[in-house]
């Protein structure tokens, strides 16, 4: 079994992951703030994953195992709060909208994680006034519990593509579409086509922080052409998929 790494004091810090990169599963005694100045991060734990661009950052309450990985060269910026500041309410891993306003105070304050002064306590709670008023996103892939469930999702992840229904699915799996929609909402929480566009997404993401072209991400995610994909990507994120913020 591979051993948890404990980390009492969640760090703030600015660090650099080559694409590929990954920082392995741990936990911290504190909240933290997860933010890619660069490239696409995915933060993974036991209930599932939360992949996120420039323009989000992520959430992870204290005592939460979790693991990063960069795709693209990713800068990322670190934000540790005690335990007992938790100015969000959230007690579990959230993926929160970032204005430019925002973008700029984070990396203005993991830049200078070892600065004490006046002005570093005022632009911590200009921040935190900021994340406060950050809209939270619906951008979390939940992981199955029940074996069937986890069997069908496995075949999907393979594939972001399959193009098959619920019911096409199920002959493989050998269940019915009711049987599987109910275990979407009863397991995950959302219907199939929400948990299959979900995974769409956070695969574009990362095809797109690989360089990929969109119209090729398009059509390894799924989607029957680009204009499609292109409009749900700029629905669900703000903007369009060739001016996304990896650079």
């Amino acid at each position: 079994m591979t051993k948890i790494r404990h980390e009492s004091i969640a760090p703030t810090r600015t660090q650099r992951l080559a694409p590929g990169g990954a920082i392995d599963a741990h936990r911290h005694d504190d909240h933290q703030i997860v933010y890619a100045g660069r490239g696409v991060l995915a933060v993974t734990t036991s209930a599932g994953s939360w992949v996120a661009p420039g323009t989000r950052a992520i959430w992870v309450p204290a005592g939460v195992v979790h693991a990063h990985q960069a795709h693209g060269e990713l800068e990322l910026h670190l934000m540790g709060l005690p335990a007992t500041d938790n100015p969000l309410g959230l007690d579990a891993p959230t993926v929160l909208a970032v204005g430019p306003l925002l973008r700029e105070l984070i990396i203005a304050y993991t830049h200078t994680p070892d600065d004490n002064s006046p002005e570093r306590t005022r632009l911590r709670a200009v921040l935190l006034d900021q994340l406060q008023a950050s809209p939270q996103e619906p951008l979390h892939l939940p992981t199955p519990t029940t074996p069937l469930l986890r069997t069908l999702c496995e075949i999907l992840l393979a594939d972001p593509a399959d193009p098959r229904t619920l019911a096409e699915l199920g002959r493989q799996v050998g269940a019915s579409d009711r049987t599987l929609s109910r275990l979407f909402r009863g397991d995950l929480g959302m219907t199939f086509p929400q948990w299959r566009t979900q995974l769409r997404l956070q695969r574009a993401l990362v095809l797109l922080a690989e360089k990929e072209p969109v119209t090729v991400v398009a059509h390894l995610c799924g989607w029957s052409s680009a204009s499609a994909f292109i409009d749900v990507f700029r629905r669900t994120f703000g903007h369009t998929p060739g001016s996304h913020p990896t650079d």
